[in-house]
C-alpha cells in the first residue's frame, strides 16, 4: 500500500535524526492543556516535549516533510488518543471520511427522518413542524402503511422536481445523505444522551442532598455546569438538525451540506473523546447518595469547570494559584 494519499503521507513517519535517538516515541496530547506532545523514556523517567517546541528547537520548517508531518500528527490527535512511528494516520486528516462506523440502527434512523422530512415537503409543511428525533417515534413511523405510501409519493414528486430520471435516483441520494447523518445519530446516543443522563443524576442529587454545606455547594455548582454543558451540546445538535430540515434544499446542494455535516461530526467526535472517561464512570455508577460519589463529583467538577464556567468566575477561582499571566483560550476538545 502506498504511504501517500493525494500527495499526503498516510503514516506517522519523521526523518529528522533527532527522532531516531529515542526508542518508540509516543505522540499524544498533554494532560494539562491538551497541547500535542512527544513522550519519550529517559531511563526510568518520562520526558514530555511539546511538538511546537521540538520544531522550533531543531529549526524544522513548516513546509518541510517533517514540518508537514508534525502538523498532521497534531491534527490526528483530535481523532486518536496517541500515535507511534509507523502508525497510520486517521482517515479524518487523510480523506475527510470518518475512521469509525455508526451502527445500522443509526443509518436507519437517519434515513427514516429524511423520508419524513420529504413527506413534510410534499405536504407543504417542511420547516414548520418540530423535527422528529425520538427513536421510538421514528420506529412507529416505519409501521404506518399510510405514511409508507406518502413516502413513495414524495419520492416520485421529488424526482420530478429535481429533474431526476426516477425515484430510484432520489432514494440513492437520500441513502447517501443518511450515511453522513448516521454519524450524528450515533453521537446523539454516545454523547448527548449520556451527558443528559449525567446531568439528570446531578440534578437529583442536588435536590435530594442532605450533605454538609461544602458538599451542597459543590452539587449546586455541578448542577449549573452540567446544565450549561448539556445546553451547549444540545444547541450543536439542533443546529445540525435545522441545517437538514429543508431536505429538498439539501438534495440540491449535497456537496456543500456534506462539508457542514462532516465538520459537526468531527467536532462532536472530538467532544466525545474528551467526555468518554468521565461518562464511563457515570455509566457504571449505581450509588445514589452524594457522599458515596464524592470522588466522582470532584472529578466531574475538574472536567466541567474550565470548559463551562463563565470566564470571570474561572479566573477568580484560580487567582490564588495562577498569579501571573493568566491566558484565556477557547475550549478545544
Amino acid at each position: 500500500m502506498s504511504d501517500r494519499t493525494d500527495d499526503k503521507p498516510t503514516h506517522c513517519l519523521l526523518g529528522h535524526r533527532m527522532f531516531a535517538l529515542f526508542e518508540q516515541p509516543l505522540f499524544r496530547r498533554a494532560d494539562t492543556d491538551a497541547t500535542p506532545v512527544m513522550v519519550v523514556q529517559l531511563g526510568e523517567r518520562e520526558a514530555v516535549m511539546p511538538l511546537c517546541s521540538i520544531q522550533r528547537e531543531f529549526a524544522i520548517p513548516d513546509d518541510s516533510a517533517d514540518g508537514q508531518m508534525l502538523a498532521l500528527i497534531a491534527e490526528a490527535l483530535d481523532f486518536v488518543p496517541a500515535l507511534r512511528m509507523g502508525d497510520r494516520l486517521p482517515l479524518e486528516v487523510l480523506t475527510g471520511n470518518a475512521s469509525w462506523e455508526p451502527g445500522p440502527e443509526h443509518i436507519h434512523r437517519a434515513l427514516t427522518r429524511l423520508n419524513l422530512q420529504l413527506v413534510a415537503w410534499l405536504h407543504g409543511t417542511a420547516g414548520t413542524d418540530s423535527l422528529v428525533v425520538d427513536s421510538e417515534a421514528l420506529a412507529r413511523a416505519d409501521d404506518d402503511p399510510v405514511l409508507r405510501q406518502h413516502i413513495q409519493d414524495a419520492f416520485q414528486r421529488a424526482a420530478e422536481a429535481l429533474k431526476l430520471p426516477s425515484k430510484d435516483a432520489i432514494i440513492a441520494q437520500l441513502e447517501s445523505l443518511a450515511g453522513e447523518l448516521a454519524y450524528i445519530e450515533a453521537l446523539r446516543d454516545q454523547l448527548l444522551d449520556r451527558v443528559r443522563a449525567m446531568t439528570y443524576r446531578i440534578d437529583r442529587l442536588a435536590r435530594a442532598s442532605q450533605a454538609d454545606t461544602g458538599q451542597r455547594g459543590l452539587l449546586e455548582r455541578l448542577r449549573y455546569l452540567s446544565g450549561e454543558a448539556l445546553h451547549q451540546l444540545n444547541h450543536r445538535f439542533e443546529e445540525q438538525d435545522a441545517q437538514v430540515a429543508e431536505v429538498m434544499a439539501v438534495l440540491r446542494h449535497l456537496e456543500s451540506h456534506q462539508g457542514f455535516i462532516r465538520s459537526n461530526r468531527d467536532w462532536l467526535y472530538r467532544s466525545r473523546m474528551a467526555w468518554d472517561p468521565l461518562l464511563a464512570e457515570w455509566d457504571q455508577q449505581t450509588d445514589v447518595q452524594a457522599d458515596a460519589l464524592r470522588p466522582l463529583l470532584a472529578r466531574t467538577y475538574q472536567f466541567l469547570a474550565p470548559r463551562f464556567m463563565p470566564v470571570t468566575e474561572w479566573l477568580k477561582g484560580n487567582k490564588a494559584t495562577r498569579k501571573t499571566d493568566i491566558g484565556v483560550r477557547g475550549m478545544t476538545w
